[in-house]
């Protein structure tokens, strides 16, 4: 086994892999841009080497200082978590070249599995389904010969990105031409393969071990199918759809295609099935790396992924047979993503003020967070990991449910009330899945409007900071009861916006502390974690603040009949398409807005001229930041 060992990565699964490499009394080293200085993988670390300034770029990104770093602390290996540089074939050679271990596959296995396309040949001579396609660069003719819909998907990636489903032909080309732009922004390859889209299909995984003797095992299923936007957001293991043939078809077909590439290491094997025929499974790719899903595997096999994958590159046997493997009980994850359901979804972020993970009792969290985290635009959205097991799915689904409500992440928009409510959904609960039941549900499933007890909390709050502390003689005038000399009381109101702007009179009975709010409306009490203007409960959070009437209305006047362009999501400007003075049609793009690798782009709402342009490309943005103001033609106006 290694001495030290460098964790070439950050957030959640950085400290997931130094949990384990304590546990195994290895030296861990991390890594760290500027943006991350005292971030908990850091902390957590025996010891830590700055890499660069925040960019991924000039830090997690960049092979020379990562090399670097393990030679200064005297590594052994790398353990290149996910994402970054984890599936690439340069950093594992570069790895080997510099007399380091890459904890991970061979070069050659990465780059083989990482080309979509010749991965498909490879499994394909192997004797594994794959589903019919085309490439580049007859890919527009492929895509009209397999007819729609079709999937559009970058070869040298995954994780969604690129990936564009195309049910109308006629827009083909745009598509193919926006699948590109993603593809060659995410992984610096715009090459595309095509594939034929298996309506409502299930998203079915395979994990498999490897060591460097020949042994290949498989480690049952996860279910993938709970999708947004072809990212997964909840896990399972194993799957319902499943019986025990289909179970052992799928794992000897994945040991198939791990064979095919000399495969070494923790990899995954990603199927895609159809939901009314799981025997018509076909390969979609490998992922040569640890999965962000793998715990749920880990708790119904019993075994530490990380630990393995350690010791099958540090040489050892994997000692057990195929037949040692069982899965008891059941597992399911939801991930737990800087985003904002009622924005759509869109990337979030800010300081974490007030935290809370659960743990315990069959439940468990990997996060990367901290009190005082701050949550940028410049990496991956995914916070945190929940993940519930129980002895039977019913169990697991009603643990994750109980824990999403205990998240508290105040101070960043998540995704985990959404997440909860996903998970008490008839279908979910049923088992009844596909990779498009999240988007056709996720309307009934984002609150279209503020509880008004929501505005109570928000208004006790404010109340509290009102009221006169210390003993003695109080000045009625100092008291917010709305008491008025020679009249009658007025009640008090604060003005408060967390969409639209409202006017709020408090009418319950309340209860406040340093980090709870709790309020009584019609006889029923309802309590919040409250931290600065956050307030949240049950994994939702709203963010209540004040609102300046007159300052608005100032605003609007000096802007009177033109509308005001604001940044959706924190994020960079990549792309500004207009100047002061062009005339713009409805509809017409002017700027876009990156963070997190998802590009947002700004459009005119209506006909008219640009006004006032405000950001440049590379300009750093916060959410509901002024980027535009476009005055409508006068024709619109009158």
């Amino acid at each position: 086994m290694f001495d030290t060992v460098l964790v070439a990565n950050r957030g959640e699964i950085a400290v997931r892999v130094i949990r384990t490499l304590r546990a195994l009394g290895v030296r861990s080293v991390a890594v760290f841009s500027d943006a991350d200085a005292d971030a908990r993988h850091v902390r957590e670390a025996d010891t830590a080497v700055r890499l660069g300034p925040a960019p991924a770029a000039e830090s997690y990104l960049s092979v020379e200082r990562l090399l670097e770093a393990a030679a200064r602390t005297g590594a052994q290996a790398v353990h290149p978590g996910y994402g970054f540089l984890a599936e690439n074939a340069g950093f594992a050679r570069a790895c080997e070249d510099a007399g380091l271990v890459f904890i991970g596959p061979s070069a050659e296995a990465i780059s083989l599995m990482g080309d979509k396309i010749r991965a498909k040949e490879t499994v394909k001579a192997a004797g594994v389904p794959v589903v019919p396609g085309g490439r580049d660069p007859e890919l527009a003719e492929a895509a009209r010969e397999l007819g729609a819909p079709v999937l559009l998907k970058p070869s040298a990636g995954g994780g969604g990105k690129g990936m564009r489903l195309v049910r109308d032909l006629t827009v083909l080309e745009e598509e193919i031409a926006a699948a590109r732009r993603e593809a060659r922004a995410s992984f610096g390859d715009d090459t595309l393969l095509v594939e034929r889209w298996v309506d409502r299909p299930r998203h079915i995984e395979i994990q498999v071990l490897a060591d460097g003797h020949g042994k290949v095992i498989h480690l049952g299923e996860r279910e993938c199918s709970l999708q947004r936007r072809h990212q997964k957001i909840v896990e399972e293991a194993p799957s319902v759809l499943l019986d025990e043939e289909t179970r052992a078809a799928m794992g000897e077909a994945a040991v198939q295609a791990a064979r095919s590439c000399g495969y070494r290491g923790a990899g995954t094997v990603e199927f895609i099935v159809p939901g009314n025929d799981p025997s018509s499974y076909y390969f979609m790719e490998m992922n040569t790396r640890l999965q962000v899903e793998h715990p749920v595997t880990e708790l119904v096999t019993g075994l530490d992924l990380v630990e393995w994958q350690l010791r099958v590159a540090a040489g050892e046997h994997l000692p057990h047979a195929q037949d040692d493997i069982t899965l008891t009980g059941h597992a399911i994850e939801a991930r737990v993503c800087a985003e904002d359901p009622s924005r759509g979804f869109l990337p979030s972020g800010g300081t974490v003020l007030r935290l809370h993970e659960p743990q315990g009792d069959g439940v468990r969290t990997d996060s990367g967070l901290s009190e005082g985290t701050e949550v940028g635009s410049l990496y991956d959205p995914m916070l945190s990991k929940v993940i519930a097991y129980g002895p039977d799915r019913e169990t697991a689904l009603r643990r994750l449910r109980a824990a999403l409500a205990e998240t508290v992440t105040l101070g960043v928009p998540t995704n985990a009330g959404f997440l909860r409510r996903l998970l008490a959904h008839p279908a979910v609960v049923a088992g009844e899945l596909d990779t498009g039941l999240v988007e056709r549900v996720v309307d009934d499933l984002v609150p279209a409007e503020v509880p008004q007890e929501v505005y109570e909390a928000a208004a006790a709050v404010r109340l509290d900071a009102l009221r006169p502390r210390g003993t003695g003689w109080t000045d009625p005038f100092s008291v917010p009861s709305g008491w008025r000399l020679g009249g009658l009381t007025q009640p008090v109101g604060f003005h408060l916006r967390v969409q639209d702007p409202v006017q709020y009179v408090p009418r319950g009975t309340h209860t406040v502390t340093g980090t709870r709010v709790s309020v009584t409306l019609d006889g029923v009490r309802h309590t919040f974690h409250r931290a600065a203007d956050w307030i949240g409960r049950d994994g939702d959070a709203w963010h209540v603040r004040d609102h300046d009437p007159v300052a608005a209305s100032l605003t609007g006047a000096a802007h009177a009949g033109a509308d005001s362009l604001t940044a959706p999501m924190p994020g960079t400007v990549t792309v500004v398409k207009v100047a002061v003075g062009d005339e713009v049609a409805a509809g017409q793009s002017l700027v876009v807005v990156e963070a997190m690798k998802m590009e947002h782009v700004i459009s005119a709402p209506h006909a008219g001229t640009v006004a006032e342009l405000d950001v440049t490309p590379g300009t750093t943005v916060a959410m509901d930041q002024v980027l535009a103001v476009i005055t409508p033609h006068e024709e619109e106006t009158a």
